[in-house]
């Protein structure tokens, strides 16, 4: 299965934007993550924002931190707490690589976006990064608008 059509059966619920302008990511993964009942109905509603989370490592596991997945109405007494830690599922050789990461300087590991995949499971796609310095976001803000400009020239070109 290539990659094209694999992305193409993922549904995503939310994103980070502000992830890939704030951070070089230079590796991503695919966690999945231990969830309840109501969070995953809140899920399938689309109403859940990643946008201050984090992750981090602790005693050997994966915890998601920070991120708000709304409490479902429905599940009254059974409900979850919205900002609660959640646990990520990753291999070993996964969450070794991400402790020794994260021991190096200023390396970070950041939520990507949460999605459900082919088999209609919660995934989330956590990048390793690290911080960009302000002169690297204005670089990036740079390329991107001359990257727009050259699409408008291009297409006016064509007309």
């Amino acid at each position: 299965m290539s990659s094209d059509n694999k992305n193409s059966a993922y549904k995503v619920i939310a994103q980070n934007r502000k992830a890939r302008f704030s951070y070089h990511i230079e590796e991503d993964f695919e966690a999945g993550i231990v969830l309840t009942g109501s969070e995953v109905k809140s899920l399938r509603l689309g109403e859940a924002n990643i946008a201050d989370s984090y992750a981090e490592v602790k005693d050997g596991e994966a915890f998601l931190i920070n991120a708000h997945i709304k409490e479902y109405e429905q599940a009254n007494r059974f409900n979850h707490a919205a900002k609660r830690p959640r646990k990520l599922l990753l291999h070993r050789k996964q969450i070794n690589k991400l402790m020794a990461a994260m021991q190096r300087k200023g390396m970070t590991i950041v939520p990507l976006k949460i999605y459900f995949n082919d088999q209609n499971r919660a995934k989330l796609m956590i990048g390793l990064g690290k911080g960009k310095k302000l002169h690297d976001k204005r670089a990036t803000v740079k390329d991107r608008d001359w990257n727009r400009e050259q699409g408008r020239i291009l297409k006016n070109d064509h007309q």
